[in-house]
């Protein structure tokens, strides 16, 4: 066994996402699909692993215990981007849209435990096949898997990543084919009357050293008081509320008191910067230390499952959302999005649509409101639906 210590876990993980990134650039279905770079990265390496370890060739360990603490800075870089300017800018269109996002999340995790029950296996391995890998994409999967294998359930995380590689390529599969068919049938075009503007606040900020400063400590206090703030939750009420979870709520809090007493101490561009970084970092640190030998056994489950969530999204999104949305041209790419990261992520959703108005024309409203609610709103209603479905099945 070669073990491998913290700082070389580290630059492996740094080294798999570069890696990852060049591979996307070199293989077209990989950027076509949106793949992201740690995924491909991580993957590799855990594919490799678990080669050497089957074969009797190597086993190699890692030392992974830096990888919360780039999760954590991660999901506080989400609760600062969650303005509730933002959510007024998009009116009772974005509030539409997010309660849907929230049905969703409902829906996938009855979805995902049902099935799971029915095939006799445990309810939360279900679960994470449904809102943690779906909606919550790999980034929750890595997150809620570790704390259900903190709780017991093994090989969550490996199943987490596992369904959400497979709803990242659904998502971005069925999002055009969606739209052609709404497009086709209702006849739809785009409203070339259409003025609206959008200036997203980090179109013209600059990152100085003083700013980006700035930031970091911001995500620092709010790591710091979130985490308390979860462990004394979880002890107060015995419900499970991990660290990063109240990292991300403190975060939105602290953004939305300092966009009411001073809006300028909060550069996007410096928090989406360190967002990136530190989801890319904990993203390929959680992949390549997977075992994927783990869930040879749940490969046929986990498949009925995530067709399942697949069906669903279909449904929905052209016969209910489709009509709450306005039954027009926007809607129609709203769904496109929604299929994105409700099945993906974010840049899944963006992707969709990208594709959908270079065919038949522009949608700035449905490029305000998915991007604020597939990045930033998204998981006020997730990650209640999900820690509320671990404490009922733990």
């Amino acid at each position: 066994m070669i073990e491998i210590n913290q700082i070389t876990t580290v630059f492996l993980a740094v080294a798999l996402f570069a890696l990852g990134g060049w591979l996307i650039n070199k293989i077209g279905f990989l950027k076509r699909f949106c793949i992201p770079a740690p995924v491909v990265g991580g993957l590799l390496f855990a594919a490799l692993t678990t080669i050497l370890k089957t074969t009797g060739i190597l086993e190699i360990s890692l030392d992974t215990s830096l990888q919360s603490l780039f999760m954590i800075t991660f999901f506080t870089t989400i609760g600062l981007g969650a303005s509730f300017k933002l959510v007024k800018l998009g009116g009772k269109l974005l509030i539409f849209y997010w309660l849907a996002c929230g049905f969703l999340a409902l829906m996938q995790n009855v979805i995902g435990v049902s099935l799971a029950s029915l095939m006799g296996i445990h309810p939360l391995i279900g679960m994470m096949a449904g809102a943690v890998s779906m909606e919550g994409g790999h980034g929750a999967a890595a997150a809620f898997g570790q704390t259900l294998e903190d709780l017991g359930i093994s090989s969550a995380m490996t199943i987490g990543a596992a369904a959400a590689t497979c709803g990242l390529v659904a998502g971005g599969l069925i999002g055009g084919p969606i739209v052609k068919y709404l497009v086709s049938k209702y006849n739809l075009t785009p409203d070339e009357q259409e003025t609206e503007e959008v200036d997203f606040e980090n179109k013209k900020e600059q990152i100085t050293s003083d700013s980006f400063f700035t930031q970091v400590l911001l995500i620092t206090f709010c790591m710091a008081v979130g985490t308390y703030v979860g462990t004394l939750f979880s002890e107060a009420t015995g419900f499970v509320l991990p660290g990063y979870v109240g990292a991300m709520f403190v975060a939105v809090l602290v953004r939305n008191i300092m966009d009411k007493f001073k809006p300028d101490a909060i550069n996007m561009k410096s928090i989406s910067l360190i967002g990136d970084v530190t989801l890319g970092v904990f993203l390929s640190m959680a992949l390549m230390s997977i075992k994927l030998w783990e869930i040879a056994d749940l490969a046929l489950p986990l498949f009925i499952i995530v067709f399942a969530q697949v069906f669903f999204i279909v449904l929905f999104s052209i016969f209910v959302l489709f009509k709450i949305l306005g039954k027009n041209y926007d809607a129609a790419v709203m769904v496109a999005g929604f299929a994105g990261h409700g099945l993906g992520a974010t840049p899944n959703a963006m992707a969709n649509m990208s594709a959908v108005v270079q065919r038949f024309g522009p949608s700035k409203k449905a490029f305000l409101v998915v991007p604020i609610v597939g990045a930033f709103l998204i998981d006020v209603f997730g990650i209640p639906i999900i820690i509320t479905t671990i404490n009922l099945f733990k």
